[in-house]
C-alpha cells in the first residue's frame, strides 16, 4: 500500500485520538477521502498501541493535543448539552407521541433530566436544610499509666 498523504495521517491521528476505532476511522477516511484502507494500518498511527510506538514525533504530538483538547471540553458534544437532549426528547415526542408507553417514557426522561437526575452534583445540607452544624470535638491524651488505671477502675466497677 502507498504511503498516505499528510492530510491523510493527520485525519487519521485526530479521529484516533477522538476515542474512534481503528474500524470506525477506517470508515471515516473512506467517506471523506474515498481512500479503501485496513483498520490496521489506522492502528498504527496511534501512539497509544504497540503497532503505533513508532508513530513520528510530530504525528505523537498531534495525537496528544487533539486527545487533551477532546478530553478536556465535552461541552462541544452536543448530547453532553441539556438543550441539545431536550430538543431531541421534543422531537421523538413529537414523532412517537401518539404510542403511550413511548410517550411516558420520553416526558420521564425529560422530567429526569431537567430535575438534574444525570448530574453529578451532591448538596449536603443540615436539618430542615440549614447549614451543617459542626461539633467542637475534644481530644485527650493520656499516658499508658493512666489508662491502666482507668481500666482498673471500671473492672472494679462491672
Amino acid at each position: 500500500m502507498a504511503r498516505l498523504k499528510k492530510e491523510v495521517q493527520v485525519f487519521i491521528v485526530r479521529s484516533l485520538a477522538q476515542f474512534n476505532t481503528p474500524q470506525e476511522t477506517a470508515n471515516l477516511v473512506q467517506e471523506e477521502f474515498q481512500l479503501q484502507i485496513t483498520r490496521q494500518k489506522c492502528e498504527a498511527y496511534d501512539p497509544t498501541k504497540r503497532s503505533g510506538q513508532d508513530l513520528s514525533e510530530e504525528l505523537k504530538t498531534e495525537f496528544e493535543a487533539t486527545r487533551k483538547d477532546f478530553l478536556d471540553a465535552p461541552q462541544n458534544i452536543p448530547i453532553a448539552n441539556l438543550s441539545v437532549r431536550l430538543q431531541r426528547l421534543e422531537n421523538q415526542y413529537i414523532k412517537h407521541g401518539k404510542n403511550r408507553v413511548a410517550a411516558q417514557s420520553l416526558l420521564k426522561q425529560a422530567a429526569e433530566d431537567m430535575g438534574g437526575k444525570y448530574t453529578n452534583k451532591t448538596e449536603l445540607t443540615g436539618a430542615s436544610g440549614g447549614p451543617l452544624q459542626t461539633e467542637a470535638s475534644t481530644y485527650v491524651t493520656a499516658t499508658k499509666e493512666q489508662v491502666r488505671q482507668a481500666m482498673d477502675e471500671l473492672e472494679s466497677k462491672y
